[in-house]
């Protein structure tokens, strides 16, 4: 039985109560939940014995969420990756977004707006009404987020939303995952189910060229360590400071097929990763050393390559590439995309 708990996490600057939900199942495994960001801050999942690990990295306080950089555990949008020049052209009009990420724009506002939560027998239906101009993008577009518990350990998150006007949508979440709880990933084993990815450049932004895995540090076909690919000198890591890049997740989008499994050497927690999306991101918190916060959950400190994201999303810049999955959305369509991520608890 899925049992699910609310309590006021904490209020914005600007006054605004923000919430907390926790799913929990039978087996322990927990999921707390908050109407800021729409974000996933904990998953707690037993490790053996009385013991349970914390296997995403995030803050303590509301006050720590607004002023992060790193967008812990949030669902990014409206664009999820990056746009070039921050420009994006719809019907021969041309938008122009916030530049960000230097001349570019990178993930959009979502994960500072508080969405509206409400608990299901379930599940947490979160939804959002982004104004027409928001992020730059026309369109008044109405967000639905659903985040679901089962009894086998799978936690479901299932995007939805409608626009008025001709718009683009790359919605993902942002969970930084450690399946230890703690220090680097580097001895983490991942296997990541693509032969493909998205060659890009300097900037992290794609060339249009698709490039195969085979032979390249990007190579996570078969099971290996994070941190043998993180040690590699190969120039398609130079620059990024570690993996921050678009794998074409093998299969057909929209079908529900298997992207990634994890497991943390330490703890003996396991992780799969399934979506309908055609791409996912895979970054390794090149960066999250740097956060304008100091402090992570009970007062940890997070080093460079404390945690790694698998962002399920369409391919970064995709208006600028008309070979890519389109990422435009019309009134009278539904944005429909779901992304599973199923833990394996060490008994």
């Amino acid at each position: 039985m899925i049992t699910i708990t609310k309590d006021l996490f904490g209020q914005t600057q600007q006054g605004e109560p923000v919430f907390r939900f926790r799913m929990k199942n039978s087996a322990g495994v927990s999921v707390d939940v908050l109407e800021y960001g729409c974000t996933i801050q904990s998953i707690c999942v037993p490790a053996g014995g009385e013991r349970t690990v914390d296997v995403v990295l995030g803050y303590d306080r509301l006050s720590d969420y607004e002023k992060g950089r790193c967008v812990y555990g949030a669902v990014v949008g409206r664009y999820a990756n990056r746009i070039r020049n921050g420009e994006v052209t719809l019907s021969g009009s041309t938008y122009r977004m916030e530049k960000n990420d230097g001349n570019n724009h990178l993930h959009g506002c979502f994960s500072h707006r508080v969405f509206s939560g409400r608990a299901e027998e379930d599940s947490v239906e979160l939804t959002y009404q982004s104004p027409d101009g928001e992020d730059g993008l026309p369109g008044k577009l109405s967000v639905t987020v659903r985040y679901r518990l089962d009894e086998e350990n799978a936690l479901h998150i299932e995007y939805g939303a409608e626009t008025d006007r001709e718009t683009i949508l790359n919605l993902t979440n942002h969970s930084y995952f450690n399946l230890n709880g703690f220090g680097v990933v580097h001895g983490h084993r991942l296997r990541i189910a693509a032969d493909y990815y998205t060659e890009a450049d300097q900037e992290l932004l794609p060339t249009g060229r698709i490039l195969l895995v085979e032979g390249t540090p990007m190579d996570f076909r078969q099971e290996k360590l994070i941190g043998k690919g993180l040690m590699n000198p190969d120039a398609v890591l130079t620059g990024s400071g570690g993996y921050d890049h678009n794998y074409i997740v093998s299969g057909t989008a929209p079908e529900l097929r298997f992207a990634a499994r994890a497991r943390g050497e330490v703890s003996g927690i396991a992780m799969e990763c399934w979506t309908t999306q055609p791409g996912m991101q895979f970054y390794t918190g090149n960066y999250i050393h740097e956060d304008s916060v100091r402090f992570g959950k009970k007062g940890a400190r997070y080093p460079q390559h404390g945690g790694f994201c698998l962002e399920t999303q369409h391919y970064p810049d995709s208006p600028h590439f008309p070979d890519f999955p389109s990422t435009v959305l019309v009134p009278g369509e539904r944005y429909c995309e779901k992304t599973v991520f199923r833990f394996f608890p060490v008994r």
